[in-house]
């Protein structure tokens, strides 16, 4: 099977509900910026902070390019993975592309919740964080629109909420469960 390709903006549930579709299919879960740091030995941070951000989205363009071939497998993509280069070109080519759409309360809760892992938005107040995801969504919608299919992903606060969700798209893509035994 081709690969799967979650996008959208950071707080959307991507790797949540990656990780829970490849547990319950069978599939491989890459984490797109995870699979960088493995190959380049450097966090995502390092990266930009040695090669800048055109030399991180040359690199993430490149692993894009390398995962693209690679079978069952579902991949988070970095929320700007979509909007350099030609990466929709090679993800809509290559495999599946699922726009996470989460909702712009659902995302301000979430990413205030969890600022501290992000750098870009660690020293925001919620007004700030507010003004700054709506900007972002503005300027990347054109991006994230090119998606294949668009999946509402506002339903990913608790165990519960994650399977049903799960469930929802592997019945959305048809995708194969793993039986239970």
């Amino acid at each position: 099977m081709k690969p799967i390709f979650l996008i959208g903006y950071m707080g959307c549930g991507k790797s949540t509900l990656g990780r829970n579709v490849a547990r319950m299919t069978g599939l491989q879960f890459v984490d797109l910026d995870n699979f960088i740091e493995t190959r380049f030995h450097s966090s995502v941070r390092e990266i930009f902070a040695s090669r800048g951000e055109q030399g991180f989205r040359e690199l993430e363009r490149m692993m894009l390019r390398e995962i693209s071939e690679f079978q069952d497998v579902i991949v988070a993509c970095g929320g700007g993975t979509p909007c350099f280069f030609d990466n929709m070109d090679i993800m809509n080519a290559s495999g599946t592309t699922v726009f996470l759409n989460a909702s712009l309360p659902r995302l301000h809760t979430r990413l205030m919740r969890g600022r501290h892992k992000r750098p870009l938005i660690a020293g925001m107040d919620s007004e700030e964080l507010r003004e700054f995801i709506v900007s972002a969504l503005a300027r990347r919608m054109p991006f994230y629109s090119k998606a294949a299919i668009t999946f509402e992903s506002d339903l990913l606060e608790d165990e519960a909420e994650v399977t049903d969700t799960a469930t929802r798209f592997i019945s959305q893509l048809n995708l194969p469960l793993i039986p239970v035994k």
